[in-house]
């Protein structure tokens, strides 16, 4: 039997297989609301069999957008603009989820159709942004320290967006502290010289997240909650596997129910090679080492790939960003090459279930 196609649940919530859509930023929005570009990106990947499929990073606040273009859940508008884009994953028997995010350092940026690259000036419709010390990403703008008061707000913007999403129908949440974003931002000593308790010691850089995580969880009870963590910066003196490690087990005796294994993102000097399940080691320790049920990420790009990952105990789901938009039907294309029988193929494609 094909592990990929088995069922998983989280709570109450259960994927129909165990291939998933990565959260995959579109920078098509309009003042934070969604539009039909991303009803149409995201729906294409549930009539092509996804499991769960994650909306992009999804700022918590305006502040927290990575560009201007990204969508939003601070506001009622963006939420019933999500509405109908969620019930048409769900009606097609995919799982709705959603990746809430603050960008801090890393926000306020050109997106990449503008052909330039840093900071947008707030002339251009930029604005300052905020971190957990005064320390700038390469080549963008300063940020300026959050206080005491701030992180407060980031905390209860981000409760605030969860309800939002929940009210809009999403039924997975996945809170984004990797990639160099905010919480992320928090958890390495490269990016966090803070000397109060939200820096220092391992246990303080990991309180914004673990705050923010109650908080979630408090503002959507039983609502199934996955972390995304970068396990390693890739670069001298930073967050790491170990620190990952730990920061997973906290996370999830504080009520996170999956975790989201990524990498990289906070420096620009990071050191890495990537490649085929280039990061799947890094999923396969945090699984092993701190009892948490992870998935994959990172160029898993061949359904005998994704199948191996999960059969060696690596970890229980497998998640993809650039073989959907390449295959948006890269779940129905996998049960062909594993010669899995699913019932869940659309009656208008059947007739490409078997290869002649």
């Amino acid at each position: 039997m094909s592990r990929l196609f088995t069922r998983l649940t989280l709570g109450d919530v259960t994927m129909r297989n165990r291939l998933w859509v990565s959260p995959m930023c579109q920078y098509s929005a309009v003042e934070g609301v969604p539009q039909e570009w991303h009803h149409t990106h995201l729906a294409q990947f549930a009539s092509g069999g996804a499991g769960l499929i994650i909306a992009e990073a999804t700022a918590v606040a305006p502040e927290g957008r990575i560009s201007p273009e990204d969508t939003g859940l601070w506001t009622d508008e963006q939420r019933d603009a999500w509405a109908p884009i969620v019930a048409a994953i769900r009606r097609r028997g995919a799982v709705a989820g959603v990746q809430l995010a603050h960008a801090g350092r890393k926000a306020s940026t050109w997106s990449p159709f503008s052909g330039r690259r840093g900071s947008v000036p707030v002339a251009d419709g930029g604005w300052a942004t905020v971190a957990p010390s005064a320390i700038a990403f390469d080549g963008y703008a300063e940020p300026v320290a959050l206080d005491l008061a701030g992180i407060d707000r980031v905390v209860a913007d981000f409760a605030s967006a969860a309800r939002r999403a929940v009210a809009a129908g999403f039924q997975v949440l996945e809170l984004h502290a990797a990639h160099g974003y905010l919480l992320h931002q928090f958890l390495s000593p490269l990016s966090n010289a803070r000397d109060d308790e939200y820096g220092g010691t391992l246990e303080n850089r990991a309180r914004l997240l673990l705050r923010t995580l109650d908080a979630v969880r408090d503002a959507v009870p039983g609502v199934p909650v996955i972390v995304r963590l970068s396990a390693t910066d890739w670069a001298d003196g930073g967050w790491d596997p170990p620190q990952t490690v730990t920061v997973a087990r906290w996370a999830a005796d504080r009520g996170a129910d999956f975790f989201d294994i990524s990498s990289g993102g906070l420096v620009a000097h990071q050191q890495l090679t990537t490649g085929p399940g280039y990061q799947v080691p890094l999923a396969a320790q945090v699984r092993q080492e701190a009892g948490v049920p992870v998935n994959a990420v990172g160029m898993i790009d061949d359904a005998h790939h994704a199948e191996r990952v999960l059969a060696e105990g690596a970890a229980d789901a497998v998640m993809a960003g650039r073989e959907w938009l390449r295959d948006p039907h890269y779940a129905l294309r996998a049960a062909t090459e594993l010669g899995v029988d699913i019932d869940y193929w659309p009656p208008q494609y059947l007739r490409a279930r078997r290869r002649a």
